[in-house]
């Protein structure tokens, strides 16, 4: 699917995949493997951006992944995320929606993921060691899931 598609269809949470639709190149050609990788990658979908108009300059809508964090004695020192506009070339595919009755932490309202919890209570514990004073907490339910495919928008 497009871009555009998981910007208008898969929610906050779902883990999805983008590919460029080329062949993995061997382990042994390091830079090309590490190229292809650049375009051929995954992660959680965190934030989905609104088109934003600046003076003469407009910016398309975008969404970003998290795709990883390194860390280092347990402390996360790098947070890798990935933003797409809705004009990429590349080819996404939902591979994991938020199960039914998990929830979905956002900093601030319309704001980005910072967590997904299996249940109330473990978000709120959560949340609790992490304080993001302004969070929201959205529950993920079966009437949202069923209205995804009722409308179309069960991205798979």
């Amino acid at each position: 699917m497009s871009a555009s598609l998981i910007f208008d269809l898969a929610p906050l949470g779902a883990i999805v995949k983008y590919s460029d639709g080329t062949p993995r190149p061997p382990e042994h050609h390091r830079k090309k493997l590490a190229a292809w990788k650049n375009r051929n990658n995954g992660g959680r979908l965190i934030a989905k951006r609104p088109r934003h108009v600046a003076s003469s300059t407009t910016i398309l809508e975008s969404f970003t992944l998290h795709e990883g964090d390194f860390d280092a004695a347990g402390l996360v020192v790098l947070r890798v995320h990935r933003s797409f506009s809705i004009d990429s070339d590349l080819k996404f595919t939902v591979v994991e929606r938020p199960a039914i009755g998990s929830v979905v932490v956002l900093d601030r309202p319309d704001g980005e993921l910072v967590h997904l919890a299996e249940n109330h209570a473990a978000a709120e514990t959560w949340l609790k060691s992490h304080g993001y004073s302004h969070a929201i907490l959205q529950p993920v339910t079966a009437n949202q899931v069923a209205a995804d495919v009722v409308e179309g928008r069960a991205a798979a």
